[in-house]
């Protein structure tokens, strides 16, 4: 019998950590093992391209409320979710507070430790009757990978760069101590989290995101869309929050504009809580006919496939998938020295890596744009590599 397989999820929106999870479950050999999937709420633009040799489990409504308004938690009955929440996030803001962590810390990533340990005492089990070989946690938290799943072998995935986040690491230690092995997406990754959890040495394996590059070229191949072209058109793609930067983007676009006389068009995809301050800043800065919010796009690909350079402003980020994306498509890349940012980019080979303060992103963006020399050769070196990271795959397998 085939080594049998179960991966956790919370949805599949338009993502990094779902592109990456995309990308496994399309390069995953099913004459090799048989995979079950189970999502938390069965809701994304990525639902639709999940394989089908993959076994989607019925979504359970306590846990396809983990992450909705409370409210709506309340509204479908789930008074015990809506409780634990509750009190997840009292704790959590108790304990930020004692440690006077800045608003800047106080992210997903932080809560979740919180989140997975009160709601762990009233989510039932998933598939109970069914032993796995190998259960799979992709995100944070990942208590329920621990005890809500029969499995022989456990293995728990990093996305987050451990260094710009705050989280209660008593808390947090006996959850990845259950895990047979757990999963860094970079060098860099696998230092700041055993800086915070440095017993779990033993653990860590390193595994390059694993992107399902057939599928994006396609999907880019649609074109769907038209850009309005300056002398350089630019797109970032991502969530409106602190950690993007993209409220930085006016003030690095009028740079260009004013010092540079560069004629730049500058798109961003996403959506997020930051809109109305990055909006705000595009008037402040007089951007508004340089720069576009697009909002969110279900295939961003084709806007991609027609700019002239992908750029990525990021404060933090664990390991762009977007970047990557940008990469297999042919795109020279601009991305700010995040810790990161190192593990992906090569400086000058295969992309740029500029200063974070946004006079050096906006002087680093100018020669990029008047140097095609520097262009031409960054995209002929993109077209020899490979980024799709299929190879991978033989990770997951070492562990049946």
């Amino acid at each position: 019998m085939k080594p049998r397989i179960i991966i956790l999820m919370h949805y599949m929106e338009l993502g990094g950590a779902e592109m990456s999870l995309l990308g496994l479950l399309h390069t995953l050999d099913y004459e090799r093992a048989s995979v079950d999937l189970f999502i938390y709420a069965h809701r994304g633009e990525l639902m639709q391209h999940i394989p089908r040799q993959v076994h989607l489990l019925p979504e359970i409504p306590a846990y396809a409320c983990i992450e909705t308004p409370i409210t709506h938690a309340l509204k479908r009955g789930q008074w015990g979710v809506a409780m634990r929440r509750l009190q997840a996030k009292n704790a959590w803001h108790k304990y930020a507070g004692q440690r006077g962590v800045p608003e800047a810390g106080k992210t997903d990533e932080s809560i979740f430790g919180y989140l997975g340990k009160y709601l762990d005492k009233t989510l039932p089990a998933i598939n109970p009757h069914k032993e796995y070989d190998l259960a799979i946690s992709f995100l944070t938290p990942h208590n329920f990978a621990l005890s809500k799943v029969k499995a022989k072998k456990r293995m728990a995935w990093i996305h987050t760069d451990y260094s710009t986040v705050c989280v209660n690491a008593d808390l947090e230690m006996p959850v990845w101590g259950g895990f047979d092995s757990i999963i860094s997406i970079s060098p860099h990754v696998t230092k700041a989290f055993l800086r915070t959890f440095p017993d779990l040495r033993g653990k860590i394996m390193e595994m390059e995101n694993i992107l399902p590059a057939e599928y994006i070229r396609s999907k880019a191949a649609e074109q769907t869309c038209r850009l309005d072209h300056g002398e350089l058109t630019v797109l970032s793609i991502g969530r409106f929050c602190h950690a993007k930067n993209f409220d930085n983007v006016p003030a690095i676009a009028r740079r260009l504009v004013d010092k540079h006389n560069i004629d730049v068009r500058w798109y961003l995809i996403g959506y997020g809580g930051d809109e109305a301050l990055i909006r705000r800043r595009i008037a402040e800065e007089g951007m508004d006919a340089h720069i576009t919010i697009l909002g969110k796009k279900e295939n961003p690909y084709p806007y991609i496939s027609q700019c002239d350079i992908y750029a990525q402003p990021s404060r933090y980020e664990g390991k762009s998938i977007t970047v990557r994306e940008a990469q297999i498509l042919g795109k020279p890349v601009i991305v700010s020295a995040y810790p990161t940012a190192a593990s992906q980019v090569k400086d000058g080979i295969d992309g740029v890596i500029a200063p974070q303060d946004n006079a050096g992103f906006a002087d680093a963006m100018a020669r990029m744009a008047l140097d095609r020399d520097l262009r031409s050769a960054i995209t002929s070196n993109i077209a020899t590599a490979d980024y799709s990271g299929h190879s991978e795959i033989e990770k997951i397998y070492s562990l049946l």
